[in-house]
């Protein structure tokens, strides 16, 4: 179904600052490169964030009916400390504090890549290039720049000549830096520096004989400068021009604006339509550190095993709460942030667990059509999720007085709004159920049931303490029961 011809979606563009309309280059197509991770230590959560935010993205084009190439790329060369033009490879120094080859290190912190994000239920990436398998790519390009004399070399190492650069062009438009300003603030070269200026980079660096990893060129064994890949893949796979490149909101400067300028200096005009930014994950009201302390895993969430949660969190409650922010707000996380987390992810999940059994009748109360429109409203403002949750929750609303009798709802509307809530729950969202995420749902229907009967013959019996002892014991554990007229139901709170 091509949905989207029904749809005006909206999105926020970086380099413009304004929303627009989304109107991709060629119809019923989205071309989408969003940066991924250096693959040297264990996926951290804020770029967990970041890549489950891209996948909800990802998740509503295919929704709406397009079809996606989503490009995301593995880093596993070339990328310096401090993501400047000197110092270590960080997979090298990887492999030589480690002592193994420093494709070890990407195998296996690829693996655990993968299988963290597998967990929290993303779709895979349509295509997912390596710098390292696309060195020649890389090169092409540095001899464009250098024929279009936008770059020079320098003892087997070439550079970008930014203030060259910006002279027919605008460095700094998607930042919103003046590069008169960044040479203002910057420090004088010292004799030892091969740069002409502070704010050139490199596109590609002179291996030193103790590095590691490292290739032939036409300008001595090296390796690409860390921006490079990003623009050597995307165009490969997307074009010279394509629709979306998406990433943090920390890539923003400097690696995405050399990207725009290595474009523009290789192909004259801007690579990309729309440029979209993911904001910041924090913990407990602080930036997420290594050294301070202020730091969690995705496994340590998972597991219950550290010492900032009180208890274990399952990936799809952690992908609910992903959701409830906006994907360009800063988010904090903490304990009982997860916890409310919990209980809403608990209440939607029982409600839409309820819809096989909702009785319907010759009228509906509940105006689905309205609101089924006002969930694509909110995912068409710029995929708005924590409005589209909101919605979802009025519908929770709906289905909970429906079960208690006090609404109604025809067959047609109930077949409808399950299919909706399947539709933006399952398929945009990608939260999953509980009888999806985990094995034992049936075992705790069962032993619900044993309860529940064990607590109905202690009230024949009139053994009320008894009774009140089962209902308060699971309330304390968060289990509802609730009494009607049809028997004796139970919900997870």
């Amino acid at each position: 179904m091509q949905l989207y011809k029904d749809q005006n979606l909206r999105v926020h563009n970086s380099l413009t600052g304004k929303k627009e309309d989304f109107q991709p280059i060629n119809e019923g197509h989205v071309g989408m490169y969003v940066c991924g991770p250096t693959v040297y230590s264990n996926v951290h959560l804020g770029n967990c964030r970041t890549f489950m935010s891209f996948d909800m993205i990802f998740r509503y084009f295919k929704h709406l009916g397009f079809k996606v190439r989503y490009v995301r790329n593995i880093t596993d060369a070339g990328h310096l400390e401090n993501d400047a033009d000197d110092g270590e490879d960080k997979i090298a120094k990887k492999a030589k504090l480690e002592q193994i080859e420093p494709m070890e290190v990407v195998q296996r912190y690829t693996v655990d890549f993968h299988n963290t994000l597998q967990q929290f239920n993303l779709l895979p990436p349509s295509i997912e290039p390596t710098a390292t398998g696309h060195i020649i790519e890389q090169i092409e390009i540095i001899k464009e720049i250098l024929e279009k004399g936008y770059a020079y070399e320098a003892n087997g190492s070439v550079y970008f000549d930014v203030i060259k650069f910006n002279k027919d062009h605008e460095y700094g438009k998607l930042s919103g830096r003046k590069l008169e300003d960044m040479i203002a603030n910057t420090r004088e070269l010292t004799a030892q520096d091969e740069k002409r200026n502070p704010q050139d980079f490199a596109l590609w660096k002179k291996a030193e004989p103790q590095h590691i990893m490292r290739w032939p060129s036409p300008w001595g064994d090296g390796f690409p400068g860390w921006h490079l890949e990003c623009t050597a893949m995307s165009t490969k796979y997307l074009g010279e021009t394509f629709d979306i490149h998406g990433g943090g909101m920390d890539l923003k400067f400097p690696h995405h604006e050399c990207e725009i300028a290595q474009a523009e200096a290789s192909t004259g005009h801007s690579p990309v339509k729309y440029w979209l930014h993911a904001n910041m994950l924090t913990l407990n009201g602080k930036k997420m550190s290594k050294s301070t302390g202020n730091n969690i895993y995705p496994s340590e969430i998972i597991s219950g095993n550290n010492d900032i949660l009180s208890k274990a969190y399952s990936p799809a409650v952690v992908r609910f709460f992903m959701m409830q922010a906006h994907y360009t707000s800063i988010l904090d996380l903490s304990d009982e942030a997860l916890q409310a987390s919990e209980k809403g992810y608990n209440r939607l999940m029982d409600a839409m667990g309820s819809l096989d059994t909702l009785k319907t009748g010759s009228k509906s109360e509940f105006e689905i059509a309205v609101w089924k429109q006002k969930c694509y409203d909110a995912m068409n403002d710029d995929f708005n999720t924590p409005i589209l949750i909101a919605h979802l929750f009025d519908a929770v609303k709906h289905i909970n007085l429906i079960k208690e009798g006090k609404e109604n709802i025809t067959q047609e509307d109930k077949t409808e709004l399950e299919n909706t809530l399947q539709a933006f729950v399952y398929d945009v969202l990608g939260i999953e159920s509980q009888s999806m995420a985990k094995d034992d749902s049936n075992a705790l229907k069962g032993v619900m049931e044993l309860l529940i009967q064990l607590r109905n013959e202690a009230r024949a019996n009139k053994d009320f303490a008894t009774s009140d002892k089962i209902r308060d014991e699971l309330t304390a554990l968060g289990i509802q029961l609730k009494d009607g007229k049809d028997g004796t139901t139970f919900s997870i709170n």
